[in-house]
């Protein structure tokens, strides 16, 4: 299975952006799709996921009411709206993807993951 993010850039701080996740090989299988992200000299963070149907996960308060994730199965893609962006924001995207029910905001929960995709929000 492979991930590819794309979508990030450099924003003014109260900007939007729109990242995809592409998944490719094995896309036979219902996948628990998520979004971390991890700025420099931080810990990768968890900010929420989408279950095969479509339903999502709690998001980390980072995120609540300024990202939406989304997918569509048709063409195995998962999205993440950020509006309102903050320069706090700044940070290398990652989405990931696991089969196996449990927990889902840990990272090591994740077998397969996107290369990143670097997302710059300037004040």
């Amino acid at each position: 299975v492979q991930l590819q993010a794309s979508g990030g850039g450099r924003v003014q701080a109260g900007g939007s952006l729109r990242l995809s996740c592409v998944v490719s090989g094995r896309t036979d299988q219902s996948y628990f799709m998520a979004w971390f992200r991890q700025a420099p000299g931080k810990e990768r963070e968890f900010l929420g996921g989408i279950r095969w149907k479509g339903a999502t996960t709690p998001q980390t308060d980072s995120a609540k009411g300024r990202f939406t994730i989304s997918r569509d199965n048709a063409k195995n893609t998962v999205y993440l709206q950020m509006n309102s962006l903050k320069p706090e924001d700044t940070a290398v995207y990652y989405c990931a993807a696991k089969t196996i029910l449990g927990g889902y905001n840990a990272a090591a929960e994740y077998p397969y993951w996107g290369q990143g995709t670097l997302v710059t929000v300037s004040s």
